[in-house]
């Protein structure tokens, strides 16, 4: 079984829980966060003592306090770790189950289960651990749908990125701008009425807000 387990859950109630699932387990030796930056830095002085972690149970929602978060949610945490650590076992386990953004997980992100929480949820999670651990990929039920390629949507992180900006109230013009400082591209005006233009097609929305308002709904942002 792993030899090593982080949990990461801003709910203590929810840690307690997942440390008993550990425990049923003879999971020994299991450390748990409430902040992601706190998880990214445990990941990576793991690496640097010779002493990793292969495995990470992960929330992806987590709320904002008096701490600047670096990495806020569990997804931003989930994508830094796949670049820096590939061979890390993710197991995600949340309330979320919107299928665009279960599906954007499991395609990007390469996780090796997605557990939504309820009345089920510990003890899916239980068998999402054991089948993680040999190799296999677990997803609950409710969220399956999210495998079939009938809902799959051209999106990508660029296009994720553009409706985030939008939802924060940016306009086109402030959002070029801050690409361009960035070194994000593309950056151009132009090139972001295409790309909304496309995106507005593809989900069938009748303006921006419109757009910002699905893209919500299904969980891109």
């Amino acid at each position: 079984m792993f030899k090593k387990v982080l949990v990461a859950d801003d709910l203590g109630s929810i840690n307690l829980g997942v440390l008993t699932i550990a425990k049923n387990l003879g999971l020994n030796n299991v450390e748990r966060v409430e902040y992601c930056d706190d998880a990214y830095l445990r990941i990576k002085k793991g690496l640097l003592d010779n002493d990793p972690y292969d495995l990470l149970i992960t929330d992806l929602s987590f709320k904002e306090d008096h701490r600047t978060q670096k990495y806020p949610s569990g997804e931003d945490l989930i994508k830094v770790l796949r670049k820096e650590t590939p061979n890390l076992k993710i197991v995600v386990y949340s309330i979320e189950d919107r299928l665009q953004k279960v599906r954007r997980l499991i395609s990007q992100y390469n996780i090796n289960a997605y557990v939504c929480k309820g009345r089920k949820g510990l003890e899916e999670l239980s068998k999402a651990v054991e089948e993680v651990y040999e190799d296999r990929f677990f997803i609950s039920e409710q969220v399956s749908h999210a495998l079939s390629n009938k809902t799959t949507l051209d999106i990508d992180d660029f296009d994720v990125l553009l409706l985030r900006n939008l939802a924060s109230g940016k306009s086109q013009e402030e959002i070029s701008l801050d690409f361009k400082q960035k070194n994000i591209t593309p950056s151009s005006l132009s090139s972001i009425e295409k790309r909304l233009n496309k995106l507005k097609i593809q989900f069938s929305a009748s303006n921006t807000i419109h757009l910002v308002a699905i893209g919500k709904d299904i969980g891109l942002i």
